[in-house]
């Protein structure tokens, strides 16, 4: 007999597929800096593959990123660049800037490290103090939201609605501003709570003006189907399931999925899985054939031959182009 307290659970658990798939999207600081300056003074962040975090918490600086007007942020300010893009912070709009990896670093504990451009001698009330972030993306069914978050996305945005948040950012100014023991690793935590704070805010205002994917998210019958596909990427998936998923003919189906995401259902699914596929053999180091078995394979040598349809490499290239582990990148520089 089926417990109906775990039915309407699990029902109300999928009733919002965006909800649903945020659930598999989390931030994991891979590794963050303490800064000290003093004007003039312009550092530059190269473009990566992780997420850039940075706040203010002393001091006025601009940010400065192809593509967009020099954009003020002071103290208590804190800014997301989901995908890395490159970007600096300048002390005044023209101020000619030095590549993070040129400053001397001191490092902190395990993943912090400082860096001081400012004398002792140097007058306070002008001091910057920023502290900054490398933050990688966990997806675990490597959805599209990341490629569809503005390039730049700010706590501003959320403290009318969320001012529970305020004390997150005071604490951040005073671990900043003071020397207490253990603050180093305090802010680290601190900073991805705020990071993901600023990922959920903008999820919850329906995603800016983000269409496309997420607008198929947004219609209740063919969101149900992506989500389910997210869920179980290594069902043995046909268009008559999907279609049923929704509740529609196989070719009704079939049209508004193509038309919502830009491709058919089975190649969604194929693209979905060797994106798992890679994660998991390049980041998680699983062997192969746990990778076939889990995406649903019946064979090794199936899956290589469906890795290499959709990616144009074997499977184990996945290897050598996927970052280091963490501890394989610790002696790496850390911002």
């Amino acid at each position: 007999m089926l417990d109906r307290n775990s039915e309407i659970h699990t029902e109300a658990a999928h009733a919002d597929p965006i909800s649903d798939l945020l659930m598999g999207m989390r931030l994991r600081g891979a590794s963050y800096g303490k800064l000290r300056l003093a004007p003039p003074f312009g550092i530059h962040f190269p473009a990566a593959r992780e997420a850039r975090f940075q706040f203010i918490a002393a001091g006025k600086v601009y940010l400065q990123s192809e593509g967009l007007e020099p954009r003020p942020l002071a103290c208590g300010d804190a800014i997301l660049l989901p995908r890395g893009d490159g970007h600096s912070l300048v002390s005044a709009p023209g101020v000619a800037v030095r590549p993070v990896d040129s400053f001397e670093r001191t490092p902190l504990c395990a993943d912090v490290c400082a860096v001081s451009q400012a004398p002792e001698e140097a007058n306070r009330t002008s001091e910057v103090l920023i502290f900054t972030g490398r933050m990688e993306f966990e997806l675990d069914t490597l959805h599209p939201l990341v490629g569809l978050m503005p390039q730049v996305m700010s706590v501003g945005a959320l403290l009318a609605r969320q001012p529970e948040i305020l004390p997150l950012l005071a604490a951040m100014e005073r671990e900043m501003a003071t020397e207490r023991a253990g603050s180093a690793g305090i802010l680290a935590r601190l900073a991805d709570v705020v990071a993901a704070t600023i990922v959920r805010g903008w999820v919850e205002c329906g995603c800016g003006d983000a269409t496309g994917w997420i607008e198929a998210l947004r219609d209740p019958r063919l969101g149900r189907v992506i989500a389910a596909l997210h869920r179980d990427p290594g069902r043995a998936w046909t268009v008559a399931e999907m279609a049923a998923e929704m509740g529609s003919s196989r070719s009704v189906f079939a049209e508004r999925f193509a038309a919502a995401t830009g491709t058919t259902p089975l190649r969604y699914v194929a693209a979905l899985r060797m994106r798992l596929a890679r994660q998991w053999i390049g980041r998680d180091r699983m062997a192969i054939d746990t990778v076939a078995r889990r995406l649903g394979y019946g064979s090794q040598a199936a899956f290589a031959r469906a890795y290499k349809r959709v990616t144009g490499h074997p499977p184990g290239k996945a290897r050598t182009s996927t970052p280091p582990t963490s501890q394989e990148a610790a002696a790496a520089p850390l911002l």
